[in-house]
């Protein structure tokens, strides 16, 4: 039953991306992995960061292992029926067979796709200074192994460069389309430089490509629309709502401190009717 709702959701994400550009909101939990798709969004993304920050507590800096989220994309594919897109750093190690074994693991947990990225382990995030990557024919290797892993054809594998930020653009167009004949299926360029650049790589490598929209990075705000247009198929959101949540938890937690009650910040918060409601606790 689990297996079959994967699959059909794998096949829902590849028809989405035929036909529109499709926005994905980073869920922090199963809980706001609910939230997302009541408020209508077709899919949703797990950022690595997240799942770091967020889950364990911890820095993006490639310390999670893929037990950890591999359980955390299983509680959030579990309470949801859209299509989920994951963020799998290098495969939770070096080398091939870590690649392979990832993506198992992701299928296995209910996902519709993932991302590897080319950078070395352990990773940084994407639009942080001092990363390195790994050599193109290496890389090359983790994605052909990667596709050979996968029991559904329609998994997703997106093979995510971050060479623009550190040998240059034509070498993540190189990389981009290496990575294409090794078997990848869409490309995520990281930390492109403006909208001149991400509309410049859409018409040098002619895949479904994924943007990222985070905030306070490299990247310049662009909306799904004006990614659209510029030829890309999947936007990613993947921090908005933890920074969001982040920011109205310091400033409930000031309150609460200064005033002792939190009566004053009522109007902030999700009633219990309304959580119930997304939880779908009369249901049960």
């Amino acid at each position: 039953m689990a297996e079959q709702k994967a699959i059909s959701r794998n096949a829902r994400l590849r028809s989405l991306i035929a036909d529109q550009t499709v926005a994905m909101p980073g869920a922090m939990n199963a809980l706001s992995a609910r939230a997302i798709e009541r408020a209508g969004f077709e899919a949703m993304y797990l950022s690595g960061a997240v799942m770091a920050n967020s889950v364990v507590g911890l820095p993006d800096t490639g310390v999670t292992t893929l037990s950890e989220a591999a359980a955390h994309a299983a509680r959030c594919a579990a309470v949801t029926t859209i299509p989920i897109i994951a963020d799998a750093d290098t495969g939770y190690g070096s080398g091939p067979g870590n690649a392979a074994r990832t993506i198992q693991e992701y299928e296995r947990a209910g996902l519709s796709g993932l991302h590897l990225e080319d950078q070395e382990f352990p990773k940084r995030c994407g639009h942080l200074d001092g990363k390195r990557l790994v050599p193109i024919e290496e890389f090359c290797e983790y994605i052909g192994h990667a596709a050979a892993a996968r029991r559904d054809p329609d998994f997703m594998i997106i093979a995510r460069t971050d060479a623009r930020g550190v040998t240059g653009y034509d070498d993540a167009v190189a990389r981009a389309k290496a990575y294409l004949k090794a078997g990848a299926d869409a490309i995520f360029p990281e930390a492109l430089a403006d909208r001149d650049e991400f509309a410049r790589f859409a018409r040098d490598v002619r895949a479904p490509l994924l943007a990222n929209m985070t905030e306070f990075g490299k990247t310049p705000y662009l909306s799904v629309d004006e990614f659209a247009e510029l030829g890309y198929k999947m936007v990613i959101f993947p921090v908005t709502l933890q920074r969001v949540a982040m920011k109205a938890i310091e400033s409930a937690l000031a309150e609460l401190r200064r005033h002792g009650t939190q009566q004053g910040i009522l109007d902030r918060m999700q009633t219990r009717q309304e959580l119930y409601d997304l939880l779908g606790y009369d249901a049960r």
